[in-house]
């Protein structure tokens, strides 16, 4: 029994190792693609792109006759199954992923299969047997093919600068924002800052003058593209000018002291490009006709000015001020009534601004008391010179009440007691200060009786009037050298009353009476 089963195995494995011995390719059917023509063992090559078109191609059977069956190996109900795969699913994958054949399809009619490309690269496309329910055997090789994924094609970007306008100026400080915008049919459309270069030009370190906006990009396949724009950034203003004049303004216009006249001239966008013409600044001390003193200015902003101001100083009062005409003189003294005339005008020199008009003369008065003549002069920058004269009106002198008419004295007060009804004679003299007696009673202004209260009970009385018109009221008796005035008293007992006389000059004479 054992020498059988050991004969049996003899005679198997020499048939096994006979089989060995015929070639592969002549034993099975082969399933091939379709990617060329002919059914080999070269690999065919799929070429795919990047974002481009999947890849197809067909699987079929080419039956050999060979494995000891003659014709296709898929008859009747049997079938094959195949896997499909992919060496490297990151640059392509194959779909579906198994096969099904049940029948001998010809490169017509075969199976399609799709490749999908993902990354540039390659990978291998290759089958394996999953299921066979035929008698015969199938050769998998012929479907194994090769893809190559490639870049995918690069259209050279296109780049242009925006937010600037070539050969546009813009204000210093306004200048718009330059960009870059890139259009790429591959990479997609981006945008980014653009590359400013130095400013160039005269006044450059002030931010003035000519500038480049420029771009350039690159793309993933290396195309490069670039553009640039060049534009003016420029002052958009002219200098500002301004002045500071101090000093006391009289009238029309003229100064009355000293005078400083200060120019600012403030460019702030391009001050390296400023020059100024003028714009001294000034400090006048002395007396001056009108004078123009002017300030002007230019820079990369454009001009300013002139700008001017006429200073004419004139701090000097008139010289030379005094009085013209008249009989007063300085310091002298004139009794009342005998005051000389008012001098008829003055007279004054003034060498820068001018007199303003005629000299005045004020102050001239025949008053008692002392009195000043003034003589103005103004010129016409209102500065005002004046010249005096001065002189006194000495009052009249005056004597009285004679008796029987009491008077004050420095210490008492008198107060003379008469009968109502009664007449009482107001006796006095008027002289010149001089020493001249007056006679005429036209010297005697007025003649005044005022109701007082009484020293001693507190009765109150009413004024009365006392009349001095009239030849017996009020004369001058030549006998005795004297003016007299009648006073008949009111018949109001207990009464009192004070008696004024005033003479034309002022003077007074004041009597204090009671009655009984």
């Amino acid at each position: 029994m054992r020498t059988r089963i050991k004969c049996k195995f003899s005679l198997l494995f020499v048939a096994f190792a006979a089989l060995l011995a015929v070639p592969a390719i002549a034993l099975a059917d082969n399933i091939s693609n379709t990617l060329d023509p002919t059914v080999d063992a070269v690999a065919e090559t799929m070429p795919l792109t990047v974002g481009g078109a999947n890849g197809t191609t067909k699987l079929y059977v080419d039956p050999t006759n060979g494995d000891g069956k003659p014709g296709c190996n898929l008859t009747g109900s049997t079938s094959l199954v195949i896997s499909l795969a992919s060496s490297n699913t990151g640059v392509a994958t194959v779909s579906p992923s198994n096969v099904t054949f049940t029948s001998c399809l010809t490169s017509a009619n075969g199976i399609p299969i799709t490749v999908t490309p993902h990354n540039q690269g390659t990978a291998t496309i290759s089958a394996a047997l999953v299921s066979n329910t035929t008698a015969g055997t199938f050769n998998l090789d012929p479907v194994k093919f090769t893809v190559n994924v490639a870049p995918p094609p690069n259209t050279p970007p296109q780049v242009t600068v925006a937010g600037v306008t070539g050969g546009a100026s813009f204000n210093k400080g306004s200048v718009p924002h330059a960009t870059c915008q890139v259009t790429d049919a591959e990479d997609g459309n981006s945008s980014f800052a653009a590359t400013l270069s130095p400013i160039t030009g005269p006044f450059a370190s002030d931010g003035i003058g000519s500038q480049t906006a420029s771009c350039s990009y690159t793309d993933a396949g290396g195309a490069t593209a670039a553009a640039s724009l060049s534009y003016s950034i420029v002052d958009p203003s002219p200098p500002v000018i301004t002045k500071l004049v101090t000093g006391t303004v009289g009238d029309n216009d003229w100064y009355t002291s000293n005078v400083k006249v200060d120019w600012t001239v403030v460019e702030n966008e391009s001050p390296n490009s400023l020059q100024k013409t003028g714009c001294v600044d000034q400090n006048i001390i002395a007396d001056q006709a009108a004078t123009t003193y002017s300030c002007s200015a230019t820079s990369a902003g454009g001009s300013a000015g002139p700008v001017n101001v006429t200073i004419k100083r004139d701090a000097r009062p008139p010289t030379n001020v005094s009085l013209v005409g008249g009989g007063i003189s300085n310091n002298a003294s004139y009794d009342f009534g005998s005051v000389p005339a008012a001098p008829t005008g003055c007279t004054a020199d003034d060498a820068t601004s001018g007199l303003a008009g005629p000299c005045d003369v004020t102050g001239y008065s025949t008053a008692v008391g002392n009195q000043t003549l003034t003589a103005t002069a103004t010129d016409n920058a209102g500065n005002v010179a004046t010249a005096t004269r001065s002189y006194t009106v000495k009052a009249w002198r005056l004597s009285g009440f004679y008796q029987p008419v009491d008077m004050d004295t420095a210490t008492t007060e008198a107060v003379n007691t008469v009968k109502g009804g009664s007449t009482v004679p107001l006796k006095f003299e008027v002289f010149k200060a001089s020493g001249p007696e007056f006679t005429d009673t036209a010297v005697v202004d007025t003649f005044t009786v005022k109701g007082v209260t009484c020293p001693a009970t507190g009765f109150i009385t009413d004024d009365i009037e006392l009349t001095t018109t009239g030849g017996t009221s009020l004369r001058y008796d030549a006998t005795a050298g004297q003016f007299i005035q009648n006073w008949q008293t009111p018949k109001k007992p207990g009464a009192c009353y004070d008696v004024t006389m005033q003479t034309d000059d002022g003077s007074k004479l004041l009597a204090h009476f009671q009655l009984k």
